[in-house]
């Protein structure tokens, strides 16, 4: 992914987004990425999804998929709190970018 580190943070919003809404898992998530024009592989997301659990702003459990298990996240309180104070920001952001084009 091009400007990756910059990128980085949208993706991080993008999957907060998601999982306060419903369960998401790994690869549902890099296909929704790609829908938006994300190019991401799992070496790259799943690393993300587990530090973003590991801050506290994702829970996983483990279901049943078939014959496999598949971990599924969903935003906790803090994520949820994250993703609000982050969409005042872009909101802030995007209205300073419009008035000055």
């Amino acid at each position: 992914m091009e400007h990756q580190d910059l990128l980085a943070g949208f993706v991080r919003l993008h999957i907060l987004h998601h999982a306060v809404k419903e369960d998401v898992y790994g690869q549902w998530m890099i296909e929704e990425l790609g829908r938006h024009g994300y190019r991401m592989s799992a070496g790259t997301l799943y690393p993300m999804l587990h530090a973003m659990e590991r801050r506290g702003y994702l829970t996983s459990t483990k279901t049943r998929a078939g014959r496999t298990f598949r971990r599924v996240y969903r935003a906790t309180e803090l994520g949820a709190e994250a993703l609000e104070l982050a969409d005042g920001k872009l909101r802030e952001l995007f209205r300073e970018v419009v008035q000055e084009t």
